[in-house]
């Protein structure tokens, strides 16, 4: 459907479509065939709630925020600080296989009626070619140093877990919505997103949940704690992490992080862990996955809920304004949109955001994908450049095909 509604945008001169494929809004899908994704230095504004049929998302503020928006090491990027762009339709594809054409406002029987038509037609254009070439990785000595530092720092007290992160590039050529449509056709992840502009392309094939807002409930699923996943039926990779002393200490950490940041902004005794150091499988990794819960406390919007957990506790670290300091300073290269949050706010269902991770960014003719992981005091450095290349691995194999 995505290979549809690009042909379409480019046949009518429309800016590109956006799409949300996994876990978003208990649907399979949540496409918007055209939206302008322009640079913003600002949360949208917040959304009055409208009713809709149960199950419906309608549209709303489409786009992500780059971790750079909280760098406090001022260092020039490629990509916008944030984008967002206002989608008032989409296309939904609910969990019985049924696409549902969605539109806030008056509504458009012709466009109505044309999107139905495509949808109808099933009939994808072929796939365009793309090329990833002069892959150029990361120097694992470099990595290894900085982990050893992070370690000094939190010997030091200056923290107890920090992430650390480094980054793959190539040249890319191509449609950015063809890299996206080919890796979710091999993975389905759990929170994949496609943003494009003039500005260039956000390609996420990111397992995680950063926030859902439904009415005036949050949750929150950090993931820490990895493991490789070698295929169906292997499931050693998930016991070694269940078992993992190290592993279990530093998703703990995160879980609270998580918690103390919605409790900022949510009422009093609201906020719970429902699910805790769950094995989840994920495209060639196992990950340990929890999830916080909170209750929003009256007044308090979608801003105030992003200003409070911004940027997300799983790709920082505790205490989190320090984190970004020690971040800062180690990581030899900026992050962009990798470690912010890509999402929709829907004034019908809700606010859903994703971690950006696995993610790839493009920008002309360069692509880069951040990789990293959590620090602890016993972090091995050899371990954790092989975690590193353990997350990449599924997407340098969809860049580079042997």
């Amino acid at each position: 459907m995505l290979r549809r509604l690009a042909a379409r945008a480019r046949h009518h001169g429309l800016p590109p479509p956006a799409a949300f494929v996994g876990d978003w809004y208990s649907s399979v899908a949540v496409l918007a065939p055209s939206v302008s994704l322009r640079p913003v230095v600002a949360v949208p504004p917040p959304l009055s709630p409208v009713d809709g049929p149960a199950g419906a998302v309608g549209g709303g503020w489409v786009g992500y925020l780059g971790y750079g928006l909280t760098d406090p090491v001022p260092r020039p990027r490629l990509l916008p600080g944030a984008v967002a762009g206002w989608a008032d339709h989409v296309l939904r594809r609910d969990a019985a296989g049924r696409w549902w054409y969605e539109e806030l406002g008056d509504g458009d029987p012709a466009r109505r009626d044309e999107l139905a038509a495509l949808v109808a037609s099933g009939a994808d254009p072929p796939p365009a070619p793309w090329r990833a070439s002069g892959l150029r990785c990361p120097d694992p000595e470099r990595y290894r140093a900085a982990v050893r530092a992070a370690v000094e720092e939190i010997a030091a007290g200056e923290v107890y877990q920090v992430n650390i992160c480094t980054r793959y590039e190539a040249r890319f050529a191509g449609d950015p919505a063809e890299l996206y449509a080919a890796g979710v056709a091999r993975w389905r992840p759990a929170r994949s997103a496609l943003l494009a502009g003039p500005w260039g392309a956000v390609v996420s094939f990111s397992p995680e949940l950063f926030l859902a807002r439904h009415d005036t409930i949050v949750t929150s699923s950090p993931i820490k704690g990895t493991r490789p996943r070698r295929g169906p039926g292997d499931d050693s990779g998930a016991a070694a992490l269940r078992a993992s002393a190290k592993d279990v200490a530093e998703n703990v950490m995160i879980v609270d992080m998580t918690r103390n940041d919605l409790g900022r902004v949510c009422t009093t005794g609201s906020v719970a862990v429902p699910r805790l150091l769950e094995v989840q499988p994920h495209p060639g990794v196992w990950h340990l996955v929890s999830t916080v819960t909170g209750r929003l406390a009256a007044g308090v919007g979608d801003a105030e809920l992003l200003r409070a957990a911004f940027p997300p506790a799983s790709v920082t670290g505790t205490p989190k304004h320090r984190a970004l300091r020690v971040i800062g300073v180690l990581e030899d290269q900026a992050r962009e949109v990798y470690c912010g949050a890509v999402g929709l706010a829907s004034p019908v269902a809700g606010l859903e955001c994703s971690v950006a991770i696995r993610t790839c960014e493009i920008a002309g003719d360069r692509l880069w994908l951040g990789i990293g992981g959590g620090i602890t005091a016993d972090s091995d450095p050899d371990a954790e450049w092989a975690e590193c290349e353990t997350k990449a691995a599924p997407i340098l194999a969809l860049l580079h095909p042997s």
